[in-house]
């Protein structure tokens, strides 16, 4: 009869090299099987719409990503177009994207954790003294001894009972994928915040800087009458002194002006995640009154927002996810009962072998761990009375922003009937100043007072439009309602 095993030596342990033989057989059909299936599943599972942005798919560990070509903004740039850019290119929002993902697959480990497993294990070992390759089945059965033996197993183990340390596990880790989910709404709706108040603040910006051309071309048609009235002596030279006084002060203006208008836009292009330069960045829009929803009482607004903001929300299920925590630090008191089910075959370095199987219930009482558990039930509560207060904080911060966000409507919404009475009335007021001088019965200083009024009027009403929509999209965030 042809040696079931071939032992070659080297270095004083055994090289073991199996042939063919019935035992063997069915071992190899079992493993063979059994990684089939596991194949098969792995593959199903990796088939499966994996539930992220956009519906993508993560790279795996290990895998390169290729980054796309950087985004360039072309033509003039709009509101809708700005948000919906930075809510594809923000790198802060696609990297809460990501977190979302890891909270997903990390669920799907914790899911796992309540499936049987399967593995393969073996073992090669040499003893001091020679040892039986498996238990008597019956009275005076002749056995095989040697001290070189090896075996290889098929494991199957599933959990029956762990005191409810699964189950929990698995809730917890559902709540920290909704808190995350809940995270990048967040995110998208203070990007969406971020990208309006500069567009607006662009915008008011502009109209600063046009006001500011208008008065500085405007004061250096001014110098160039005063300056004719001095060559035919009808002026005197101090008012000349004035004018060019104040036109460099509107120059000066203008170029700092114009350096915030820089600043803003990119600010802007940052926020839009996108490699285009600042300075070639045209917007396009119009500051007008909209009407806002801050006539509602407060209280109202305050259900609202608790019940749509997403970081409120967040906090609820990362609370409701810490007290599950605490449930799975507590179920280290309890026992856990496992299957176990166990398949393959024992040699020996003598050619020798037999196959052997197994199936039981194995249980593990936990009678003294040092006080660890009671640590670690002490660690989650006092985690879990901070996420109590952390919430109750972020109440009362959402009742300030509400709070504040209809505040600052109603002011900008005075200001900027306020300062459209103001412009009428410093047009008029320069216009008759202008005219009094052109008749010699006013006097320079009353035509740049007047201009200077007219600026400053303008000025207000273009910061007021821009501080009216802010607030606006400010309330918007504090309620919780989608701006987009």
């Amino acid at each position: 009869m042809e040696p079931l095993i071939t032992v070659k030596r080297k270095c004083s342990l055994p090289f073991i090299s199996v042939k063919h033989s019935k035992t063997f057989e069915r071992f190899r059909a079992l493993a063979l099987a059994a990684g089939g299936a596991l194949l098969l599943a792995t593959a199903a599972q990796a088939a499966a719409p994996f539930d992220s942005i956009a519906g993508a798919r993560p790279a795996m560990p290990g895998t390169v990503q290729t980054q796309s070509p950087p985004i360039r903004i072309e033509g003039p740039l709009t509101l809708a177009r700005a948000v919906e850019t930075a809510l594809v290119n923000n790198p802060e929002v696609v990297a809460t994207g990501w977190d979302m993902a890891a909270a997903e697959a990390k669920l799907d480990a914790a899911r796992a954790g309540r499936r049987p497993s399967l593995s393969a294990e073996g073992s090669a070992q040499r003893f001091l003294d020679d040892q039986r390759l498996i238990p008597t089945r019956y009275n005076g059965e002749p056995g095989v001894f040697d001290d070189d033996m090896y075996r290889g197993d098929l494991v199957l183990r599933l959990p029956l009972f762990t005191g409810g340390r699964l189950t929990h596990e698995v809730r917890a880790a559902e709540l920290i994928r909704l808190a995350e989910e809940k995270r990048l709404t967040q995110s998208r709706a203070e990007l969406v915040f971020n990208v309006s108040s500069t567009f607006y603040t662009l915008l008011s910006q502009r109209e600063v800087i046009r006001s500011l051309e208008f008065s500085a071309t405007a004061m250096e048609e001014h110098r160039k009458q005063v300056s004719a009235l001095l060559a035919e002596q009808k002026a005197a030279r101090v008012e000349l002194l004035r004018t060019e006084v104040r036109l460099a002060d509107l120059r000066q203006a203008l170029v700092r002006e114009r350096n915030v208008l820089a600043v803003q836009k990119r600010l802007l292009v940052n926020l839009m995640g996108v490699d285009t330069a600042a300075d070639r960045l045209e917007i396009e829009g119009t500051l007008s009154t909209e009407p806002a929803n801050a006539d509602r009482e407060v209280e109202d607004l305050m259900v609202l927002a608790l019940n749509r903001r997403s970081d409120y929300l967040s906090a609820q299920a990362r609370l409701e996810a810490q007290s599950r925590r605490v449930d799975v630090a507590k179920a280290g008191q309890w026992p856990t009962v496992s299957l176990l089910v166990s398949y393959g075959v024992r040699g020996t370095a003598t050619g020798k072998s037999e196959d052997a199987g197994a199936a039981g219930v194995g249980v593990s009482v936990p009678l003294f761990d040092g006080g660890r558990v009671a640590a670690q039930v002490g660690q989650e509560t006092a985690a879990l009375a901070a996420a109590r207060e952390r919430l109750r904080k972020m109440a009362l911060q959402i009742r300030r922003d509400v709070e504040t966000a209809v505040l600052e409507i109603h002011s900008a919404m005075l200001r900027i009937e306020a300062t459209r009475q103001a412009i009428e009335q410093a047009r008029e007021s320069l216009r008759i100043e202008r005219l009094k001088y052109d008749l010699g019965s006013g006097s320079m200083t009353d035509v740049l007072d007047a201009q200077s009024a007219l600026l400053q009027s303008e000025t207000n009403s273009a910061r007021a439009l821009a501080d009216y929509h802010i607030a606006t999209a400010k309330l918007k965030l504090a309620t919780g309602e989608e701006a987009r």
